[in-house]
């Protein structure tokens, strides 16, 4: 049964690191197109946008000045009425160096970065939990991207051993490929969820593929947060391409209004600050 009276967490993931104008014309690149589409989305209920940024040549980038502009930007319009997330992906350009000198620099409001990445191996362990712990220190909330239940898994024992400092973390499980999987179903959902100790720190899921809003539903039902946007996902549940992020949000908010959620008020982001993102 669904925690009716505890508020979702409703995070918008519009573009990632991949995807092009020719992908879908939607998609939104530029810093004014990411301001126009964190209004169109906040109006739905989102509380926290996950951005990427584009260098020169439409690639993946983890430039802070580039990050500054599309920041600046979106609090243009939507002032602090969203918590900005900003990415750590690799996606094979950057090392984890690199990766955590972007942090440094920016001091986003919010971070997301891959254990697998950040963390892969135990001789990773030392420089990485240092970082970790140093992201609640300087203010930064973070939250842990994961991709299998094998990584959820090392997550939990690590957690367990404080590693990521004593404040609760907050978890992304990513479920689904990029192709047909049992991954990106409930059947993923379950594998992640008997992976760790859930009820003991807050956590969301996205899905990449067609069955992403009966996912966020599962996960709404349990407890869990949730989110949508073209990066994991471009397509309604019938199969047509939604017209852009807030045309699939506003679908599959519509879905879990009307599953095992219904109910559940939707988290703001002073209700995500105060109870999410706060070390104490």
């Amino acid at each position: 049964m669904a925690e009716n009276g505890k508020p979702l967490v409703v995070m918008c993931a519009p573009n990632g690191a991949r995807l092009q104008k020719s992908d879908h014309p939607a998609i939104p690149l530029t810093a004014e197109e990411l301001a126009a589409c964190a209004e169109s989305v906040l109006r739905l209920g989102a509380s926290v946008l996950h951005l990427h940024v584009r260098d020169s040549g439409g690639g993946h980038s983890l430039d802070a000045g580039r990050y500054r502009e599309a920041i600046a930007a979106i609090r243009e319009r939507v002032g602090d009425r969203m918590i900005l997330q900003v990415t750590t992906e690799a996606l094979g350009r950057y090392d984890r160096r690199s990766q955590m000198a972007l942090v440094r620099e920016l001091k986003p409001e919010a971070v997301s970065v891959a254990l697998r990445e950040l963390c892969p191996d135990e001789a990773s362990e030392a420089e990485a939990g240092e970082f970790f712990r140093e992201l609640w220190d300087e203010g930064i909330w973070p939250q842990y991207i994961l991709y299998s239940a094998e990584e959820a898994a090392r997550f939990d024992a690590l957690r367990r051993a404080e590693f990521f400092g004593t404040a609760e973390p907050f978890v992304l499980a990513v479920l689904g490929r990029y192709r047909d999987s049992t991954e990106g179903t409930r059947v993923g959902l379950a594998k992640f969820l008997e992976s760790v100790s859930v009820g003991e720190f807050p956590w969301a899921v996205c899905c990449i593929g067609h069955f992403e809003g009966d996912v966020l539903c599962g996960a709404a039902e349990l407890g869990g947060h949730v989110r949508a946007g073209f990066e994991s996902n471009r397509f309604l549940p019938d199969g047509r391409s939604a017209d852009d992020n807030a045309h699939l949000l506003k679908v599959e908010l519509e879905m879990i209004g009307r599953s095992g959620a219904a109910g559940r008020p939707i988290a703001t982001a002073a209700w995500v600050r105060e109870n999410l993102a706060s070390k104490t």
